[in-house]
């Protein structure tokens, strides 16, 4: 009679160690893939961007929210910029005038499929009057044409080899490719980060927190973070 009643609490002593271990495993991994969650959304909004699939976006960019981020932060940069030249060039008054009227239409070109894929690829609006979001860089269009000027090399096995690096050397140098980084910047926020120098001006996207682990591009920084660095390093 002991043992059989002995038996089941042993049992039942077995299980909640296991029990505990299979919740800690669980509260680990979820833990994990919680911090992994913006750079695994991240991916997924690099990739909708460049496939311009625009249902898949509207899961990954909060376009109310990016609207009124490009249109504050053009706004700062155009007064950055009238505060800078007014005292040199009273013109710049009026030039002020005519980007503040053309907001509009920029925030409009870059809350778009395109304007995202720009913003992903180290391509930041500029507030040029009548901007456009950059097209992304040939990546795939120089394999391509090195492919059909690949034929004819060989007969001069010398000479293609300087003609090859020269493009090469040019491409790099005027294509310059931004520099990214990303971290958080708070529980709930998330900063991708391009710099194409040590020397030039930075910007970030944002990504904001919805749920658990849902994560949704927000907001844009333009050329703030180095801002103070410009005017120490000026005087």
């Amino acid at each position: 009679m002991t043992d059989t009643q002995t038996n089941p609490r042993k049992s039942a002593n077995w299980k909640k160690p296991v029990a505990i271990a299979v919740a800690a495993v669980a509260i680990v991994a979820a833990a994990a893939y919680g911090y992994a969650s913006p750079y695994i959304a991240l991916n997924h909004l690099k990739a909708a961007a460049d496939a311009r699939d625009a249902a898949a976006l509207n899961e990954y960019v909060d376009y109310p929210a990016l609207r009124a981020s490009l249109k504050q932060q053009v706004g700062e940069m155009l007064q950055q910029r009238i505060e800078a030249a007014h005292a040199s060039n009273p013109l710049v008054l009026f030039g002020a005038v005519i980007g503040s009227v053309l907001i509009g239409p920029l925030v409009d070109a870059y809350a778009t499929p395109d304007g995202v894929a720009a913003l992903l690829s180290g391509m930041p609006p500029t507030g040029k009057p009548g901007e456009r979001p950059a097209p992304p860089p040939p990546s795939e269009a120089p394999p391509s044409s090195q492919s059909e000027s690949a034929p004819p090399a060989p007969s001069a096995p010398s000479n293609p080899g300087a003609q090859t690096q020269p493009p090469q050397q040019q491409q790099s140098q005027e294509q310059p490719r931004a520099q990214a980084s990303a971290g958080y910047r708070g529980l709930n926020t998330f900063a991708v980060t391009w710099q194409h120098s040590d020397r030039s001006e930075r910007y970030a996207a944002i990504l904001q927190r919805h749920g658990l682990f849902s994560w949704k591009l927000a907001a844009v920084e333009l050329n703030e973070p180095n801002a103070d660095n410009a005017a120490n390093a000026s005087n």
